[in-house]
C-alpha cells in the first residue's frame, strides 16, 4: 500500500485540508500507516497532478487561504482498483525481535520488556477507548463503519498480543533471574 491510498481512504470520509490530513492520521489512520505532514503535503500534490484529487481555496480572514482536497471520480476508481487487489502479507521487522535472539544482556531485555508492555497498554486504552465511543453497537455497523471497526479490531487484539508475548518474555526472563 501506499500512503496514497490510505489518504484516498481518508478522503472518501469528506474533503480535508493537509493539516486536517494530518490530524487524521495522528487519530486513527496512523496507528496503521503513519505519515508525516510533510509526506501528507508531498504526496497530495502528485494526486492532485495525478488527477485522484481535487483542490480548492477557501479565504480565511487574518490568515493564509486554506486548500481542501477532495477525491476525485479518478481517485475513486483508483482506490476501487487497489482495494480489489489480494493483499501481501507485512513482513515483521522487529529491532527488539533481533535483540532477544542475540540475548546479549537479561537486564536490559527486561527493561526493554517492561517499557514495550506499558507502551502496548497505554495503546489498547486508546484504541478500546475509540471502540467504546465510537462503536458503542458493532452488530449495528455497515460498509465504511464496519471496515473501520474491524481495523480497530485489528489494532485491539494486536496490542492484546503485544501484552501477551512480553508477559510470556517476563516470565521467562525473570524466572530465570537477570543473567
Amino acid at each position: 500500500m501506499a500512503l496514497d491510498h490510505a489518504i484516498l481512504v481518508s478522503l472518501t470520509e469528506r474533503a480535508a485540508s493537509g493539516y486536517d490530513l494530518a490530524r487524521r492520521f495522528d487519530a486513527s489512520i496512523g496507528y496503521f500507516w503513519p505519515a508525516s505532514h510533510q509526506q501528507i503535503y508531498k504526496v497530495l500534490a502528485r494526486m492532485q497532478e495525478a488527477g485522484w484529487v481535487e483542490s480548492t481555496l477557501q479565504e480565511q480572514d487574518g490568515r493564509p487561504d486554506k486548500k481542501t482536497y477532495a477525491i476525485t471520480a479518478d481517485g475513486a476508481a483508483e482506490l476501487d482498483r487497489w482495494a480489489a487487489q489480494p493483499t501481501e502479507r507485512e513482513a515483521l521487522r522487529s529491532d527488539f525481535a533481533v535483540k532477544l535472539r542475540a540475548f546479549r544482556d537479561a537486564r536490559a531485555l527486561l527493561a526493554d520488556t517492561r517499557a514495550r508492555r506499558a507502551a502496548h497498554a497505554e495503546r489498547l486504552a486508546e484504541y478500546e477507548a475509540s471502540e467504546a465511543r465510537f462503536y458503542p453497537d458493532p452488530s449495528a455497523l455497515q460498509g465504511p463503519d464496519l471496515g473501520s471497526w474491524l481495523a480497530l479490531r485489528g489494532g485491539i487484539l494486536g496490542e492484546r498480543q503485544g501484552i501477551a508475548w512480553c508477559d510470556e518474555i517476563l516470565t521467562a526472563l525473570e524466572g530465570r533471574g537477570s543473567r
